[in-house]
């Protein structure tokens, strides 16, 4: 199909893979893609011209290729997408740059490091009466002497995660859950020590297993009114040390209030673009709990195209021809998974089981690798692999909880 647009997506993860096999579905067309490796999920994919780039993060290469893959097409208006948390912040921070012809659908920059980081995300939630864990902000200099409102586990985290991957170490993790202070001190010790700059999180550990997790994803057009709202009932998530937290299977379900609550959030702070929400629900007082706002879809995006709402189509309507959408909250109920339907239900609570298996057989299932037309035998050998992996790290990470 010709378009008067083409999108050109940065990064080589599920992330990317589930946007431009949404660009596949609404459009037929193929997603120029940069990554810095040639492997993984889009390398070699029939639906993506994967370009290679090692130093795709570093902003002078980046804002690089956006002019020259614009260069390339004059006549063609270019979307523009990171899909990690590093390239949206490029494409924020160089937008004022980008040739004429370049559309990137984000947030200013100083909103989009006001709204990531996690110290002031929590200060905007107190504000806008959106509840989350009990938190304590710790800063290097505070040491051991430092007392906290709550006790053990704790969860630990970075206030800035792109400076935190800057700054790898062994044994690093994307969130620490440590079961003493003796253990939460060696943590921070080690942090600082690998050159983290800025401020770690330490939170309250609200008890339950993955299934007590949710996911909201929202789109703001570009008069900053939310038009869609897709709400997720995380039933499984990764447990790999930097997997950690990546979500495995998700139910889609509605919640007007926690969605109309975001959304009065989203406009009054004038935000444009896709944004993600991680929340859990505490059982000890029915409330659920905002961890953090990702200015971008997140990796499992696919479970809103899944869904019915194709979030490319969306996109393209709003920024590329202008529309006027009409407001969505989505209602009806579907499956996304990463894993194989054995994996995901050796993993799950029973309890949801029948409701898997009822969505299984009336279609409503997706696995945003698995696409027909992107189904080359090597690319299948290869995403079997990806999925036997699974059995192995989920029977070595994962002690499954009591059922």
């Amino acid at each position: 199909m010709e378009t008067s647009f083409l999108p050109l997506l940065f990064g080589g993860d599920i992330n990317v893979y589930s946007m431009a096999r949404a660009f596949h579905e609404a459009y037929g067309i193929r997603s120029t893609a940069y990554g810095k490796f040639a492997t993984g999920v889009c390398y070699e994919s029939a639906i993506l011209d994967y370009r290679v780039c090692a130093k795709n993060e570093d902003g002078p290469t980046f804002l690089e290729n956006v002019r020259s893959f614009a260069a390339e097409h004059p006549d063609k208006t270019v979307l523009v997408l990171g899909c990690g948390d590093s390239y949206v912040k490029l494409c924020a921070q160089y937008r004022e740059d980008f040739p004429a012809n370049v559309i990137a659908p984000y947030a200013d920059l100083a909103l989009m490091d006001q709204l990531t980081d996690k110290e002031t995300f929590y200060q905007l939630c107190d504000r806008f009466g959106i509840d989350h864990p009990g938190t304590f902000v710790y800063r290097r200099e505070m040491g051991h002497t430092f007392d906290l409102p709550f006790g053990p586990p704790y969860i630990c985290k970075p206030s800035n995660g792109v400076h935190y991957w800057e700054h790898d170490f062994p044994g690093s993790e994307k969130v620490f859950k440590l079961e003493t202070r003796e253990a939460l001190e060696a943590t921070l010790d080690k942090v600082y020590a690998a050159g983290y700059p800025d401020a770690m999180i330490i939170q309250e550990f609200i008890p339950g297993d993955d299934s007590y997790m949710r996911v909201l994803t929202c789109y703001s057009d570009e008069h900053a009114q939310v038009k869609l709202q897709c709400l997720g009932h995380v039933l499984l998530e990764e447990h790999t040390p930097h997997g950690i937290g990546n979500h495995a299977v998700i139910l889609t379900e509605p919640n007007d209030e926690l969605c109309e609550k975001l959304r009065a959030f989203l406009e009054e702070m004038g935000y444009v673009g896709f944004s993600n929400f991680d929340l859990k629900y505490d059982q000890r007082d029915g409330k659920l709990k905002a961890f953090e706002l990702n200015a971008r879809q997140g990796r499992s995006n696919y479970y809103v195209t899944g869904a019915g709402q194709n979030l490319a189509k969306l996109l393209v309507e709003d920024r590329v021809e202008h529309r006027d959408l009409e407001r969505v909250v989505t209602r009806n109920r579907s499956l996304w998974m990463v894993v194989p339907r054995r994996v995901a239900f050796d993993y799950t609570p029973r309890r949801y089981h029948e409701e898997m298996r009822a969505l299984i057989r009336a279609g409503a299932v997706t696995n945003p690798l698995l696409y027909r037309p992107d189904a080359a035998l090597k690319r299948r050998l290869r995403l079997a692999k990806n999925q036997l992996g699974h059995f192995v790290k989920f029977r070595k990470y994962y002690h499954k909880p009591e059922q």
